[in-house]
């Protein structure tokens, strides 16, 4: 074949990337990650103004629940990719199970957490004790209630799935609902640091 045959037959071009799950969600993901930041950021400055306040605010914060707590985002996180995936690849089931873990996982993240608030409440912490325990119990609040969020829109899927719905052709809920449970996690891998740890 001459050159110029040859030039007449354009390569093929590699498949467009695209967005997996909703736009619509993805954009809440962006406002939630531009709100997280500039508490972080209001948690960081408000630290170096008063760092004595918030290194005794931290030294009364129990490293190893918000430890398991991590374990507990990360492996949710995974079991919820290993769902995507036997989705995926037609095993309905599999992903249903998968789920079911994931939300086992958050369950325990709220268990912690609760347990955390009312050892903090039982010695008469709230918001208006000082600026490190009003931030802290904002920013874990708030992350609080993304899990739970989280939790229902797994809680959803599990459902739909136990149900038949969703497979290698119709993947879009799913992605969506994973992309959400990523987003809590990433988050709390943020945060734990911040609150917990950095002096």
């Amino acid at each position: 074949m001459s050159p110029s045959a040859s030039a007449s037959f354009p390569s093929p071009r590699p498949p467009a990337t695209r967005l997996r799950g909703d736009l619509g969600v993805w954009l809440i993901i962006l406002a939630e990650l531009l709100t997280f930041g500039i508490l972080f950021v209001a948690f960081a400055f408000a630290r170096v103004r008063e760092v004595a306040l918030f290194n005794a605010g931290q030294a009364t914060l129990d490293l190893h629940s918000g430890a398991l707590n991590t374990v507990l985002l990360i492996t949710g996180s995974w079991c919820v990719a290993r769902a995507v995936h036997g989705v995926r690849v037609g095993r309905r089931r599999t992903g249903a199970r998968w789920l079911l873990v994931a939300l086992l996982c958050g369950c325990g993240f709220v268990v912690v957490k609760l347990a955390e608030y009312a050892g903090k409440l039982s010695e008469g912490i709230d918001l208006t004790s000082n600026t490190f325990y009003t931030l802290y119990l904002m920013l874990t609040a708030f992350h609080f209630l993304h899990v739970v969020v989280a939790m229902l829109a797994l809680a959803y899927l599990w459902l739909r799935l136990r149900a038949g719905a969703y497979g290698p052709h119709d993947m879009h809920a799913m992605e969506t609902g994973a992309a959400f449970w990523h987003m809590v996690d990433l988050l709390w891998i943020v945060l734990f640091p911040l609150v917990y740890v950095v002096h």
